[in-house]
């Protein structure tokens, strides 16, 4: 089942390969990135992480880079100004060859308008879809700036080795095997990325802590955690009725099972109004994305409306709006089966925690509610701007994201390039739990709903002590994506 995904995203890199004769090119009326699929320089044997075996056949590196070339030309939406002269035989691997084939274009903001093509190891991203990455269970966030790095922890996945340590929401990282987190040189730098993010499951490391003051060291040993894309549902009672609150932090393959619980619990609860916790889910599939909205707004508000229509390049066919979606899909077949009818909230209203990391499909939520006049409200800081989607695509064990169409709502709109901007602007309170009702963003929401008042805004500086820079925006560095999140001078 070929899935758009709608997911924010990093670089990759490769490694060479020597160069083969090229093997016979396919007839012209099929595309050749797909007669060349999965011809590899190293072709894989046995099964990937989903258990269906692997196609490989003994290929080139030739043969790689002609995959990539054509995988552009025929389903990047800009392929026509992906720049002329970009020499094939100058790369020795695919992916440094597929990191050069987009658009140099920017933004009205000076932004680059290809901000998102990248690939994954295509076991890492089947295990993200799942759920399943390697580490801790720790999302970091950031602000690193010429001279100094601030990280600290924002997120502890339940159950992790991490929670299981006792790390917490708030601490501030300051050391890592025993090198300070501001070790500037080659080598520390090197121990670092190596303690953060272990490539192997068991790989035992000591993090040092600041915590109120305190210096605490943990031990923590790599493993396959399984994260819980949807946590903390909660229901506040307040003088205007029952308001409910969900942490969502991805559109992955068990969230379509996790939000039908949660939105179930909602339903009992008769909330008249809902917070939606998506200041970290930077994405995932379109089509959970699409579920949510429905489970908001409900039957009659979506009734013959278009969630999303896709906009694709001029080589594309022409595919058929999708409607909102009233049932499940079956995503995970042992955790929901396809055919089941979703709850529905019916709101009018729904009020939506946001950050920069904020992205993609849950960008095509804000977008597509608004499409069908839901008022939408952001409260916290503006989104990534990621009106695009992929089909993600494997070739040789790698997965390749191309944008291959924008995505526009009910209402024909999908320009925000730059991003949502929030309806009251508040920093992100990592001295708080999520779910707190006094953490800030939190309680600036259902302040919001009842008054219609924003609070005072507070700079970046105040949030955590040693940050020699207030003005340096957080950046989220999410467990097992570890080619966006190696440290940087």
């Amino acid at each position: 089942m070929a899935l758009l995904a709608a997911c924010g995203g990093g670089g990759g890199g490769g490694s060479s390969a020597p160069s083969t004769p090229a093997t016979a090119t396919a007839p012209a009326t099929v595309p050749e990135y797909q007669a060349l699929s999965n011809r590899c320089v190293a072709p894989r044997s046995g099964a990937d992480w989903n258990g269906k075996a692997y196609s490989d056949k003994q290929g080139s590196l030739n043969d790689e880079l002609r995959w990539v070339r054509s995988f552009i030309d025929e389903t990047y939406l800009w392929y026509k100004e992906v720049p002329a002269g970009i020499n094939m035989a100058s790369y020795s691997n695919p992916l440094d060859y597929f990191a050069v084939l987009k658009t140099p274009a920017t933004t009205a903001s000076g932004r680059p308008k290809d901000a998102f093509h990248f690939t994954y190891p295509t076991q890492q991203w089947q295990m993200n879809q799942a759920g399943v990455t390697l580490g801790y269970g720790v999302t970091w966030y950031n602000r690193d700036t010429a001279s100094s790095r601030l990280w600290g922890v924002a997120l502890v996945e339940p159950g992790s080795p991490a929670a299981a340590a006792g790390v917490q929401r708030g601490d501030l990282l300051d050391s890592v095997d025993g090198v300070s987190i501001n070790d500037m040189s080659g080598a520390g730098t090197a121990k670092l990325n190596a303690g953060l993010f272990p490539d192997v499951a068991g790989a035992r490391h000591q993090l040092g802590l600041q915590r109120a003051g305190a210096l605490l060291t943990v031990s923590l040993i790599a493993s396959n955690v399984n994260e819980a894309p949807v946590q903390n549902t909660k229901v506040f009672n307040t003088p205007t009725g029952a308001v409910g609150y969900l942490q969502f932090n991805d559109h992955n393959d068990v969230a379509e099972s996790a939000l039908l619980q949660a939105f179930t619990t909602l339903k009992n609860a008769n909330v008249n109004d809902l917070v939606l916790d998506m200041r970290y889910n930077g994405g995932g599939y379109l089509v959970v994305a699409n579920q949510l909205a429905y489970m908001i707004a409900g039957p009659v508000a979506t009734s013959g409306k278009v969630f999303d229509r896709e906009v694709a390049n001029d080589k594309r066919p022409v595919t058929a709006p999708s409607m909102f979606q009233s049932s499940s899909i079956g995503l995970s077949p042992a955790l929901l089966s396809a055919g089941v009818s979703l709850p529905s909230l019916n709101l009018k209203r729904v009020t939506i925690l946001t950050t920069p990391g904020t992205c993609s499909a849950s960008e095509a939520l804000i977008n597509g509610l608004r499409g069908i006049d839901v008022e939408v409200n952001l409260v916290g800081g503006g989104t990534c701007g990621k009106p695009y989607g992929f089909y993600p695509e494997d070739n040789c064990g790698n997965t390749y994201f191309a944008i291959q169409l924008q995505v526009v709502n009910n209402k024909g709109d999908g320009d925000y390039a730059d991003g949502f901007s929030p309806t009251c602007a508040v920093e992100d309170d990592f001295g708080h739990a999520l779910g707190d009702p006094a953490e800030r963003l939190l309680s600036a929401a259902l302040n919001y709903r009842a008054s219609g008042v924003c609070p005072a805004v507070r700079s970046a500086r105040s949030l955590a002590a040693g940050n020699t820079d207030g003005n340096a925006p957080a950046r989220l560095v999410r467990p097992g994506m570890k080619e966006i999140a190696v440290l940087h001078r």
